[in-house]
């Protein structure tokens, strides 16, 4: 059931690692002329400091932002979309695992995720992604419910938002089924899996598609001391799963995807049509007598887009697999103080569904 953990290759953001036809970009060049250029198609490198790169880039958004005035969700959307293709193309290279221009960030990912590769351009979202991510592995970041300091790997989902952990830790702490084996689709940093062993359970398998998560929760097994709890797995929902468990726990994506889905955290924030009906299809068949499925959901959707369904109330509704035991809810409170993320969700609602397989 588990695979090869060490032939899995962490994915990584694209480079460019041959010659490229590029816009040299310095201080007090016209920035303005810059980013027409950019949006056009033109690459741009970066030269002398970090800092020039994100004069370009607040130019690049005031430009697009007179152009995308529309502020519904489909609106925003097709904004981020022309951002992100746009700034894309804004480059800093890269040499011996090191940014070459002046006051940038020393960013560990660099030499960890391109260790054969000497020379190479990328782009400058993704190096502000990359040292992001960096930043958060080193330090780390304290899950309270858990007692525990994570370190998440790069391109991982991880929460800055704890209120779904606490409702699913007070379903533990009232579960009193069988806690021989569980399941978790969808490991993302490992969170929920810590909390089903903190809870004394004794087994779990989990699995995840982004192969990152389980390179980064496979380090904190080892670091932990977890590694013959949990059998990670590198896979798609249940495949290569042969276990009967007493608890499936599926923490889903929140959001329908209406774009075509990138690898990584992407995957976790946004599903395809098809995710729910494959999970309860194949949930039922992994389940042992009396076992629960429990899923962690939010009313996020409803919130940002009025045209969303909800999907676990879709399948309640029209199949005949399974029953609702048990539906809590919870108000989101503020972000994690660490995260610079604020938004104006005050009506976004977590919850937690238990559901039983129907007679």
């Amino acid at each position: 059931m588990n695979k090869d953990l060490q032939s899995i290759q962490a994915d990584r953001p694209n480079i460019i690692t041959t010659e490229i036809d590029a816009i040299r970009f310095y201080r007090k060049m016209d920035t303005k002329a810059t980013v027409a250029e950019m949006i056009e198609g033109k690459y741009v490198l970066v030269e002398e400091f970090y800092s020039n790169g994100l004069e370009v880039l607040n130019e690049l958004k005031r430009n697009l932002l007179l152009k995308y005035t529309d502020k519904s969700f489909k609106g925003q959307r097709d904004y981020r979309s022309a951002f992100r293709k746009a700034s894309h193309r804004l480059l800093l290279k890269v040499k011996n695992n090191k940014l070459t221009v002046k006051k940038s960030p020393d960013i560990g990912w660099l030499k960890l995720l391109y260790p054969e590769v000497s020379e190479f351009y990328v782009s400058f979202p993704e190096v502000q992604g990359m040292n992001s991510s960096w930043q958060w592995y080193l330090n780390g970041i304290e899950i309270k419910t858990l007692n525990l300091t994570l370190h998440p790997f790069y391109s991982t989902y991880f929460p800055t938002r704890f209120d779904h952990l606490k409702l699913f830790d007070k379903y533990l702490k009232r579960y009193d089924g069988a806690k021989d084996n569980a399941i978790e689709i969808g490991v993302g940093s490992g969170i929920l899996s810590f909390q089903l062993i903190q809870n004394g359970f004794d087994k779990i398998y989990a699995s995840d598609t982004n192969k990152n998560a389980i390179i980064g929760t496979s380090k904190e097994l080892e670091r932990l001391g977890f590694e013959d709890k949990i059998t990670l797995n590198h896979a798609d929902l249940f495949e290569e799963c042969d276990i009967k468990a007493d608890i499936i726990v599926f923490n889903p994506p929140w959001l329908l995807a209406k774009h075509k889905l990138e690898e990584g955290i992407d995957k976790a924030m946004y599903y395809e049509e098809d995710l729910f009906p494959r999970f309860f299809e194949q949930a039922q068949n992994h389940l042992a007598p009396d076992g629960k499925v429990v899923l962690i959901f939010s009313n996020l959707a409803e919130v940002v887009d009025n045209e969303s369904t909800h999907p676990i109330i879709n399948e309640l509704q029209k199949n005949n697999r399974f029953r609702k035991e048990l539906h809590l809810k919870r108000d989101v409170r503020a972000s994690s103080r660490r995260t610079k993320r604020r938004d104006s969700r005050d009506t976004e609602k977590v919850e937690l569904w238990v559901l039983g397989v129907k007679a």
